[in-house]
């Protein structure tokens, strides 16, 4: 009787070893194979394009038929989800920097990750422009007409939206570039923020804030979303503000090293991110309005960018492990300065 239960037990235990090594290996060769790109808040509509691409790319030079995944929302949130097991992601495409070494320090991906790719991992660009209603009625032309009295700025939560850093870390630099304080950096965002009457998650809560629920006179936001803005709500309701200043927004790319291994696509994600460097790709890029590092798409898209002088991260703040340290950490900057 014994031995029959051991045999059973023995029995049972293969069966879930085998269906845990096939379910593993059918993501990567049944039939097709699936990869998950966990990506930031407002890179939807780059990405299905990119997808789209990739995915005839891959079938007319391997044959195999690839489904991409995506998943979307405040690059903080995605970052801690993928930590958390919450997104088995294949690859990050996130908003900076210091939401994919979020990553890293839980071992879950290399510590080298930005040398992987050209670049330093970051297959293009952006800057934070102002967006306001058609005609500009409160009359903003520079980053000192948010702290004004009776403007209300509306702008997503730096705790966990990469927009929202990006907007503090802009609003932050052009001050102190002006002023050469980082005191005076610090009282011009406090004032900044006193006119911000809601704080959304992610970058296209903010958009769907400012344009659809009608708050707000001026939407901080990426250059691309800014432009979408313009094309899905009408350039008869909304018009873009370009400062004279603001900063260089790069948003980097990286494979989830331990979640390749567990569904067996590493290759598959080398590709895929390696294809966003292709000029093919480059040139979809450039189409949506964000700013592509292939030199000759920049130029032939030149009008879909405005002409701002962007300063770096790196010129004022050091590294992301050193900004989000001093602003955006639990009793950071940015939680001494902002009263809701």
């Amino acid at each position: 009787m014994r031995y029959y239960w051991i045999k059973k037990m023995m029995f049972f235990v293969v069966l879930l070893l085998f269906s845990a090594v096939s379910g593993t290996v059918a993501k990567a060769t049944g039939g097709g194979v699936t990869l998950l790109n966990v990506s930031y808040d407002t890179s939807r509509e780059l990405y299905k394009s990119e997808n789209v691409a990739f995915v005839q790319y891959w079938k007319k030079n391997t044959g195999q038929t690839v489904v991409i995944q995506q998943s979307h929302g405040g690059s903080g949130k995605q970052s801690r989800a993928v930590i958390q097991g919450l997104e088995e992601a294949d690859v990050v495409t996130l908003a900076l920097a210091g939401d994919i070494d979020a990553i890293a320090e839980r071992k879950l991906l290399s510590a080298n990750w930005e040398k992987r790719f050209p670049f330093h991992s970051i297959p293009y660009t952006s800057t934070i422009l102002f967006v306001v209603r058609k005609g500009n009625p409160k009359q903003i032309r520079s980053w000192d007409d948010l702290v004004k009295p009776g403007v209300s700025v509306i702008t997503s939560n730096p705790k966990t939206a990469g927009a929202g850093r990006w907007n503090y870390l802009a609003a932050w630099g052009y001050k102190q570039k002006q002023s050469g304080s980082k005191e005076e950096a610090k009282k011009f965002v406090r004032a900044l923020y006193r006119n911000v009457p809601v704080l959304d998650t992610g970058a296209r809560g903010s958009t769907m804030t400012f344009a659809q629920r009608g708050l707000g006179d001026v939407l901080l936001t990426w250059e691309y979303e800014a432009h979408l803005i313009l094309k899905e709500y009408g350039t008869d309701k909304f018009e873009i503000v370009t400062p004279s200043v603001s900063i260089l927004a790069e948003p980097p790319v990286a494979i989830v090293d331990k979640n390749v291994m567990k569904h067996g696509t590493r290759k598959l994600a080398e590709a895929y991110l390696n294809f966003l460097y292709t000029p093919q790709a480059q040139e979809i890029v450039a189409q949506n309005f964000c700013r592509p590092r292939n030199h000759a798409a920049l130029k032939k898209y030149a009008a879909n960018f405005s002409p701002v002088k962007r300063f770096t991260l790196q010129e004022l703040f050091g590294n992301w492990r050193s900004a989000q340290k001093t602003h955006f950490s639990d009793g950071g900057v940015f939680d001494q300065i902002y009263a809701p």
